[in-house]
């Protein structure tokens, strides 16, 4: 730019000579300008324009081709991601210490964040019968569907969690093949399972249509007592409506027993550290007829006719709980003096049985009846024997006892008061002192055996 001004200098000059000399200076300087516009980066809209047809051709082919190989990724992902999913839970479903399962198909519904497995099935390990070390499979569990998705209702709650559908789950419990520490182990080995399915912590829970079954496949007959009809529905179980509530969540439950109906309700805090919960149970006209075949395997008896019922409220807090039940037996009438079914001892005690019930039901009501109270930690149950006997005598002979929870129990009351019964004063004594007796006999057994060792060493 200065070589301009300095031309134009000589221009208004009149200095013809010097002008021929800076011509070539001249040419140079438009050069320079040229390129500068050259270099300047154009808009969009110019690139556009400046694009001949040919070039306009290739943008767009470049470009089909671009967007073709993305949606060309994307459906075959999308056509291979059931295959990487089922191989995924079956792998994680091998692993599994004491159990077998296995997956036979997976449906992706990506439109709502889900994912369903479809006719899954898992197998119990046990030791065969007399040969140490071999094993065989019992059905433990299987499902038609259980569908596993985003909760979208959680979202608009500033909450990304999901929820799990278990539809006509069966789930079987064989006798001397399910122990209690096993079922603990167990519990923790499914609940880690079901971490490793679901991606983002769980809500909402939904089973509908279920079976529970209890096998004992060495009474004659086999036994097979079910509850059916199980259908239950947690909410709420992280908390996601951030309520101030001491038991936020909710659970309900319904299922059917031999013509009996059973009801669950409970509140409760599904991220405390120790169970917290507020709940009521009942199950009402159990037709005891049609389990005759439990009550001649575990009681040696059989009934003509008679109805069970049950009702209970229980709660818990920082570790403790507290509640009580009451069963009821309803028109009861047990079959004696049957010589066809077994030998005097049987008839003998059928006798003492029909007799019993006879005595200590309410003729009233026509209703045998107690209550069973029970407190502690969960590591130690702590039952009222004597004001069980009481409540017996008190439904037979006094007052009889309403067929219905009492809303005695709740989360800040987990202990019912009343003065102690004529039986509880006889024979209870204090459970203190007891409780104080037996640790100290254990503390001197402890004592003993140290004493036995240092002397065999």
């Amino acid at each position: 730019m200065p070589q301009l001004f300095y031309l134009s200098f000589l221009l208004r000059n009149e200095t013809t000579p010097l002008l021929t000399g800076f011509v070539p200076i001249t040419i140079t300087i438009k050069k320079t300008i040229a390129m500068e516009k050259k270099q300047t980066p154009l808009s969009r809209k110019e690139r556009k324009k400046a694009m001949t047809p040919e070039e306009r051709k290739k943008r767009k082919r470049k470009r089909r081709i671009i967007w073709g190989s993305i949606i060309s990724v994307l459906i075959i992902f999308r056509l291979l991601l059931p295959y990487i999913v089922l191989k995924y839970v079956n792998g994680k479903l091998e692993n599994l210490e004491e159990y077998y399962g296995h997956v036979n198909d997976i449906d992706i519904h990506l439109y709502r964040g889900a994912y369903e497995i479809k006719d899954i099935r898992i197998l119990k390990r046990v030791e065969k019968k007399g040969q140490t070390g071999e094993k065989d499979t019992i059905p433990f569990f299987k499902s038609p569907s259980i569908d596993l998705s985003i909760e979208w209702s959680a979202i608009f709650k500033g909450s990304i969690v999901g929820e799990i559908s278990v539809e006509e789950p069966v789930v079987n419990f064989v006798k001397d093949k399910h122990k209690g520490e096993d079922v603990k182990a167990d519990t923790a080995d499914f609940a880690q399972l079901i971490d490793d399915l679901m991606p983002v912590t769980i809500n909402r829970f939904d089973i509908h249509n279920g079976e529970v079954h209890y096998r004992d496949l060495q009474a004659k007959p086999k036994l097979d007592l079910a509850l059916k009809n199980i259908n239950i529905t947690a909410t709420n179980l992280t908390n996601v409506t951030d309520s101030k509530e001491l038991l936020p969540a909710t659970l309900t439950a319904s299922a059917e027993a031999y013509e009996g109906k059973f009801a669950l309700d409970a509140k409760f805090d599904g991220l405390a550290k120790k169970p917290t919960f507020d709940m009521t149970t009942s199950l009402k006209g159990l037709n005891l007829v049609l389990v005759n075949d439990m009550l001649r395997e575990y009681g040696n008896f059989d009934v003509k006719k008679g109805t069970f019922s049950m009702y209970g409220e229980f709660a818990a807090k920082e570790g403790k709980f507290g509640g009580y039940t009451k069963p009821f037996l309803k028109d009861l009438d047990v079959v004696q003096w049957n010589k066809e079914e077994g030998d005097f001892k049987q008839i003998l005690w059928e006798t003492v049985v029909a007799s019993a019930a006879e005595i200590l039901q309410n003729q009233k009501k026509e209703q045998l009846a107690t209550k069973i109270q029970m407190n502690g930690t969960f590591d130690k149950v702590n039952l009222n024997t004597w004001r069980a006997i009481s409540y017996v005598l008190r439904n037979a002979f006094l007052n009889a006892l309403r067929p219905s929870v009492d809303n005695s129990i709740n989360i800040n009351n987990l202990k019912e008061g009343g003065k102690k019964t004529f039986l509880e004063k006889v024979f209870g004594g204090n459970p203190e002192k007891k409780e104080a007796r037996k640790e100290k006999r254990e503390a001197r057994k402890e004592k003993r055996e140290q004493r036995k060792k240092k002397k065999g060493s």
